[in-house]
């Protein structure tokens, strides 16, 4: 990182903007062509759940690179400092990488799934009919390196 004084290296600091955040962005790759897309999320044990259609451009893309990459930001404001072209951005951010799959076993999804509940709704959870189970696709990243940036 280039401006070392404004990383965040405290994993119970970058875990808490994960945890407060309230959409993730992840960011696909095929054949050299990149793919973002805003999701909500659930986050538990240094993994992002996601909850997706069964068929799509995501499922498809991660089918052929499972390697991606995520952005999660909260309090994101511009500051106006009263002169044009020097105004600043507050700001803290997650960054990181991982290797995502999509969940098979309908206990592993039904676990997944409430992960992402608790994130919007702390305190809930659900037994989700079977039905509406096997009609989500759940992906999972499992996140091999990310790193918080604050800027105030």
């Amino acid at each position: 990182m280039r401006r070392k004084e404004k990383e965040i290296t405290d994993i119970t600091e970058i875990e808490r903007i994960i945890r407060s955040g309230a959409v993730c962005r992840i960011g696909l790759c095929v054949d050299d062509v990149p793919y973002i897309v805003p999701m909500y999320y659930g986050y538990r044990n240094r993994c992002l759940y996601f909850h997706a259609a069964l068929k799509g451009k995501k499922l498809d893309m991660i089918k052929q690179n499972n390697q991606v990459c995520f952005e999660i930001d909260v309090e994101s404001k511009i500051v106006n400092t009263g002169v044009p072209c020097d105004w600043k951005n507050s700001y803290e951010s997650v960054i990181g990488s991982g290797i995502a799959s999509v969940i098979k076993d309908p206990a592993e999804k039904m676990l997944a799934l409430n992960v992402l509940i608790e994130h919007y709704s702390p305190g809930t959870s659900y037994d989700f009919p079977n039905k509406n189970v096997q009609r989500t696709a759940v992906i999972k990243i499992e996140i091999t390196e990310m790193t918080g940036k604050k800027s105030t």
